[in-house]
């Protein structure tokens, strides 16, 4: 423990919870329209490998993002078109999606596995890098970071002080109601839907042209289930979101830490089960709040 530097260590837990992070508020405001999607792990595997080609073949990774957003958004429309145009079962649907994506990513991505992508340049930030301590923790990150953070803080604002908000969380409390007011339920879930696949997407793109960098096939390993958990740890509000993602980052931070110490000595196989744990214990020992009354709940619109 004493070769483990805590600044260092800060530093990794913002970066490592940066893909959970971007993948679990687009999943929130899915949730908040009352749509429950389990295909966010096809999601952020299929912008990983689409971020990953964009940004190889062109040689930037900024439209690798993009390319990974509209990747993702594009897959999340199949699960918005069968469960809210076609009515299927949406937790059927989205394991199935996940399965597609592990599918269509590894097919994607055989050209590329071991191939270099390009860098993703940290922001310079010139007087507030040099801060001490808060410098290297906080400012010395790349635009995705920051992007995340002010995703987050965007989709505060938008389901607290909009209008538009406050309809999307009236489609997600009770469908029915909103459809009696006059509401275009299916419409508005199917933006939520896409705004959560392309968010999924990011995060995988993060993985793939900042984390790693590079295409590995399976390299999401999980994400996107942990930030279905942290969805239901952050009882559907994005500020206690922020607060999950770290939760999960500092753990797997402090994993990878312990590893590269070698001081410990501790089977690697229970390091790595750690992060997975520590989200287990707390989904257990803190009871979340009340998810929105219509989640998971097919609307069918009344003639």
């Amino acid at each position: 423990m004493s070769n483990i530097d805590p600044i260092l260590l800060l530093s990794a837990i913002i970066v490592v919870a940066t893909p959970i992070l971007l993948a679990a508020i687009g999943e929130l405001v899915v949730e908040r329209a009352g749509v429950l999607n389990l295909g966010v792990e096809g999601m952020m595997i299929t912008g990983a490998v689409c971020g990953f080609i964009v940004a190889t073949l062109t040689g930037s990774p900024w439209l690798g993002f993009a390319g990974a957003a509209l990747g993702g958004a594009l897959l999340s429309m199949i699960f918005g078109i069968l469960t809210q145009l076609f009515l299927s079962n949406q937790v059927a649907t989205g394991l199935a999606l996940t399965l597609f994506g592990l599918g269509l990513s590894a097919l994607l991505g055989q050209g590329y596995i071991g191939v270099k992508g390009p860098s993703v340049p940290d922001v310079y930030l010139p007087i507030l890098r040099d801060i001490p301590v808060l410098g290297p923790i906080l400012f010395r990150h790349d635009i995705i970071v920051y992007l995340a953070l002010a995703i987050v803080l965007g989709v505060w604002v938008f389901l607290e002080r909009s209008r538009a908000g406050r309809v999307l969380r009236a489609v997600g409390e009770n469908h029915d109601a909103a459809h009696a007011l006059g509401y275009k339920v299916v419409r508005v879930r199917l933006m939520a839907i896409a705004f959560g696949g392309a968010c999924a997407g990011l995060g995988g793109a993060y993985l793939s042209l900042v984390r790693v960098p590079q295409w590995t096939e399976g390299m999401t390993a999980g994400a996107g289930w942990i930030a279905l958990a942290i969805v239901v740890f952050a009882s559907w509000r994005p500020g206690r979101l922020v607060l999950g993602a770290w939760l999960f980052g500092g753990a797997t931070a402090l994993q990878l830490a312990l590893q590269a110490a070698g001081g410990v000595q501790i089977p690697i196989e229970y390091l790595q089960m750690a992060p997975y744990l520590a989200t287990i214990l707390v989904l257990v020992i803190l009871r979340a709040g009340r998810a929105p009354g219509s989640l998971g709940r097919s609307f069918h619109a009344s003639s």
